[in-house]
C-alpha cells in the first residue's frame, strides 16, 4: 500500500478555500478546483516505494496485472479504469454531456481518421472510452442534472416574461417530449449571438427578481441568475433552465450516465469517473460547442434526478450503487475502538480519508491517514481500516 501525493488543478471555477481546508494547509489565494487521485496521464498521483517518487501510472505500466489484478486488466486493459477526485466548485462549471461507449469509439475513430489533432480546440473525442461519473457531496452541493418535464420548463420560462422566450414556451407545450426538448435546445444554441445576449440579459434580471421571492422554484431561479451572471450572454444560461436544479446534502450522490446534460454549480464533493476525457459541451464555457455532435449524444428525455444514498452491507461498508463496472464507490464510517474493518483484496483500491484520522494496516505495516490524505492498495493485497473518521473507497466492480 502506498501513500499518494496528489496534484491539485487550479481551474478558474474552483474554490480558494475548500480543498486547503480539507488538507489542513494555508490557502494560496488562487482557485483550487480538483485534487486528482489515480493514474490519469494528465496528473498522475505519485508514490514512493523506497527508490524515490514515481508516478502511479508508471508503477502500473511496469506490472499491470500485479497492480490491478488479472480480472481488471482483462476487462479494461493495463490501466487504472477510474479517476477519483475531490471537487471544489465556487462558480458554475460548463454545461456538458458524455457519450456512451459506442459513440465514443465511433467519434474517436472518425476524428483519428480525419487527422484532427489531439490538442485541437474543436476536437470532441480525446479517447475511445465513455465517461460515466458519480458525485458525492461533502458539503451542500448544487447542480443541474437531466431535463425537466417540458411543461414544467415551459412554466419556468413563461414566468420570466421575456418576449424572445415565448416561442420556446410554445414549442415545449405543443410537441412530444423528445422533439420539444431537442427543438428548443437546438434553437437556443444556434440563435443569433447578439439577440441571445439580450435574451440572457432580460432573463437574468427576471430570474433575480423571482429568486428573491417566496415560491417553490425560487432556489432554481436564484441558481439560474447566478449562472447567467458568471456567463453573461452565454446561451447555456437559457439551456440550463431546461434542466433540473438539485441540492445534495452531505453523503448524498448523483450518478451521471451517458447522454445526461449536467453542470456542477457550487460545493465540495468526492467525484469518481471512468478514466476518459470525452466531453460534449452545451454552453457556459468559452470552449468549442459542436452542436450537431452534441445533438447526436444528448438523450432527450425528462427524469427527476435520482439522488443516491449509501446502502450498508453487513460489514458496515456503505455502497453507492451504479450500473457500470469501471468504478465502485463506497464509504466506511469508522468509530474509535471498533474492530478493524477488513477490505476485500479483489481489485485495485484508492482510499481517501474525508474526515477524522484513520489507520490502514496491511502485511507491510501501518499507514496513518489524516483528513484529505489518500492511499493506493494494489489488487490482491489485504488491508484493514480502523480509527475514527470517514473513508471513501474507490475500486472496480469486476
Amino acid at each position: 500500500m502506498d501513500r499518494l501525493v496528489n496534484t491539485v488543478r487550479p481551474y478558474a471555477w474552483g474554490s480558494t478555500t475548500a480543498i486547503p481546508e480539507l488538507l489542513g494547509v494555508r490557502p494560496t489565494g488562487e482557485p483550487q478546483a480538483e485534487m486528482w487521485m489515480g493514474a490519469h496521464p494528465g496528473a498522475p498521483s505519485r508514490v514512493d516505494r523506497g527508490a524515490g517518487s514515481v508516478a502511479l501510472s508508471e508503477v502500473i505500466a511496469a506490472d499491470p496485472e500485479g497492480e490491478l489484478g488479472s480480472a481488471a486488466v482483462g476487462l479494461f486493459g493495463p490501466r487504472l479504469p477510474f479517476l477519483l477526485k475531490v471537487l471544489a466548485a465556487a462558480s458554475p462549471l460548463s454545461l456538458q454531456v458524455h457519450p456512451d461507449l459506442a459513440q465514443a469509439k465511433e467519434g474517436f475513430t472518425d476524428e483519428e481518421e480525419r487527422g484532427v489533432p489531439a490538442d485541437a480546440p474543436h476536437r470532441n473525442y480525446k479517447d475511445a472510452n465513455h465517461k460515466p461519473e458519480l458525485i458525492c457531496a461533502l458539503t451542500p452541493f448544487n447542480g443541474l442534472c437531466g431535463f425537466r418535464d417540458p411543461n414544467e420548463a415551459a412554466e419556468l420560462l413563461a414566468a420570466l416574461e421575456v418576449d424572445s422566450l415565448k416561442p420556446y414556451v410554445d414549442i415545449l407545450h405543443a410537441h412530444p417530449e423528445s422533439h420539444a426538448l431537442r427543438e428548443v435546445l437546438t434553437a437556443v444554441l444556434t440563435a443569433d449571438p447578439e439577440a441571445m445576449t439580450e435574451t440572457v440579459r432580460q432573463a437574468t434580471a427576471a430570474a433575480e427578481r423571482l429568486g428573491a421571492q417566496d415560491g417553490p422554484h425560487a432556489p432554481a431561479y436564484a441558481a439560474y441568475a447566478s449562472i447567467a451572471r458568471h456567463y453573461p450572454g452565454d446561451p447555456g444560461a437559457i439551456a440550463a433552465m431546461l434542466l433540473n436544479f438539485v441540492t445534495l446534502q452531505p453523503g448524498e450522490a448523483l450518478y451521471l450516465g451517458a447522454g445526461v446534460p449536467h453542470a456542477y454549480l457550487d460545493g465540495l464533493g468526492v467525484e469518481i469517473m471512468a478514466n476518459s476525457d470525452n466531453v460534449l459541451r452545451c454552453g457556459l464555457t468559452p470552449k468549442h460547442v459542436d452542436v450537431p455532435e452534441l445533438l447526436r449524444v444528448v438523450r432527450f428525455e425528462s427524469a427527476a434526478p435520482a439522488v443516491l444514498r449509501p446502502e450498508a452491507d453487513p460489514s458496515g461498508e456503505e455502497l453507492y450503487t451504479t450500473p457500470i463496472d469501471e468504478f465502485r464507490l463506497s464509504r466506511h464510517v469508522l468509530a474509535d475502538g471498533a474492530a478493524p474493518r477488513p477490505l476485500p483484496a479483489t481489485g485495485p483500491q484508492i482510499l481517501l480519508c474525508a474526515s477524522g484520522e484513520v489507520s490502514l494496516r496491511g502485511a507491510d505495516g501501518e499507514l496513518p491517514l489524516k483528513r484529505g490524505e489518500s492511499a493506493f492498495v494494489p489488487a490482491g493485497e489485504e488491508a484493514a481500516l480502523s480509527g475514527d473518521g470517514t473513508v471513501f473507497r474507490a475500486t472496480v466492480t469486476a
